[in-house]
C-alpha cells in the first residue's frame, strides 16, 4: 500500500538510496568505475551537483573511491541490513527527515575530508 506522506528526503538522499540499491543488487561491481556524472544526472534528469551529493554520501559511507583525475570506482557493497530502504513504509517520517539530515552531515563531512586531504598535499613540501 502506497505511502500517504510524500517523500521529504532531498533529492540527492533518494538517488544516494537507489544507486546503494543497485550496489546491492550487483549493478555496478567490486573494482570496477563506477558511472560518471553526467551519465547519473541523465538517468536521474537531474543536475550535475544534485548528483554528485549523492554519489559524496556513497563516498562517505565506503562504498566508492575517488582521486582526483581518475574514474570513481566501487570499493565495496553495502551491507545487507543498511544496504537497501526496505520496510522504508514502516519507518516513521520523522525518521526519515533525521535520516536524511544524517546523510546530508555525512555529505558535508565528505566535502571537508577532501579538502583537508588537498591541503594536505599542496603543503607538503613546505
Amino acid at each position: 500500500m502506497p505511502s500517504a506522506h510524500p517523500d521529504r528526503r532531498k533529492l540527492y538522499v533518494r538517488i544516494a538510496d537507489e544507486l546503494r540499491e543497485d550496489l546491492a543488487a550487483g549493478r555496478f561491481p567490486v573494482g570496477e568505475p563506477f558511472p560518471p556524472i553526467g551519465e547519473l544526472a541523465e538517468r536521474f534528469r537531474s543536475a550535475k551537483a544534485t548528483i554528485e551529493r549523492a554519489v559524496e554520501v556513497l563516498r562517505g559511507e565506503g562504498l566508492l573511491e575517488s582521486r582526483q583525475g581518475s574514474r570513481t570506482v566501487v570499493i565495496a557493497v553495502p551491507d545487507s541490513s543498511t544496504g537497501t530502504h526496505d520496510g522504508s513504509e514502516e519507518r516513521s517520517e520523522e525518521f526519515q527527515i533525521i535520516f536524511g539530515q544524517l546523510q546530508e552531515m555525512r555529505s558535508a563531512i565528505g566535502h571537508l575530508r577532501a579538502k583537508i586531504e588537498e591541503l594536505d598535499e599542496r603543503t607538503k613540501g613546505l
